[in-house]
Formats: structure tokens, sequence, C-alpha cells
């Protein structure tokens, strides 16, 4: 009984001091992160997919909406910057258009909607407006997918 307590106890010492030595040192500790990359600001990514014929239509709704909410949100120091990238699809299922929204860390995230939902609203009007007019979107575009992802750069 005592060979089998003193079995576990030290198979319990010896997980720990494995987990241990695998966790990533403390900068403090070692003078900086062993990650081959420095992280950098935060992005969303928007996937968007335009019906055929209505690229530009689309394009001239956001123009009057979504881009007056990222210039105020810009200008509030809310997001570092936005930009908006259109191309041709390499397939049916594929996006036209990228929307990437720069935020200068996870943090950002943080009470999000608080300061932003101001801005929507004077920006886009009530949230009855706001509906009619993403339904109206549903029309001419698809969004496929919304990714966050942070920005690196390789030491």
């Amino acid at each position: 009984m005592k060979t089998r307590i003193l079995a576990i106890i030290a198979l319990t010492c010896g997980l720990s001091g494995f987990c241990l030595a695998q966790s990533s040192p403390t900068p403090a500790s070692s003078g900086g992160s062993s990650a081959p990359y420095n992280e950098g600001p935060v992005w969303t990514l928007t996937m968007i997919k335009t019906k055929p014929g209505l690229n530009d239509d689309y394009l001239k709704q956001i123009t009057g909406t979504v881009k007056p909410v990222y210039d105020e949100e810009k200008k509030q120091k809310i997001i570092l910057d936005y930009k908006i990238l259109n191309g041709d699809t390499s397939n049916p299922q594929d996006f036209n258009i990228l929307i990437l929204v720069e935020y200068p860390n996870w943090a950002a995230f943080d009470n999000l909607r608080e300061k932003m939902d101001p801005i929507v609203e004077k920006v886009m009007g009530t949230e009855d407006q706001r509906r009619a007019t993403a339904v109206k979107r549903l029309d001419i575009r698809e969004i496929l997918g919304t990714k966050t992802m942070r920005e690196i750069t390789l030491k």
C-alpha cells in the first residue's frame, strides 16, 4: 500500500514538473517571448460575396453607411484603420469583397458595443432603420464569414 502511495506521489510530482517545464517562460524571467514573431494589432476580416452584377450597388450602399461609421470610429480612436479589398472570385462559393478593420489589441473589444452603438445610431439611424437597410443588403450580397486575427511580424 505504501509503495502504491509513493508511486502516485512520484507520478504526480513528475507530471507537475513536466507541465511546468512545458509552460512558456514569463517575459521577466527570460527577457521576452520565445515566439518566432512579434504581436501586432488585431484585425477583423469580413468576407462578402455580392450577387452577379451588383458589386457597384453594394459598394455605393456601404459608402453611405459603413464608411462614415468606420471614419468616425477611426477619428475617436476606437479603430486604427480599415480597408476594403475588391477582386475576382476564384470559384462560385468565394468572396469578392474583403472588409478589414484594424484594432490596436484584443482589449479594444472590451465594451466595444457601448462605444460603437452611438456612432452607428448617429450615422445609420434607429434600430428599425438599420434593420431595413440590412434586409435590403440581403438582396445584393451574402456574408460568407468573419474572422478575427492578430497581425504578427516574424522575427
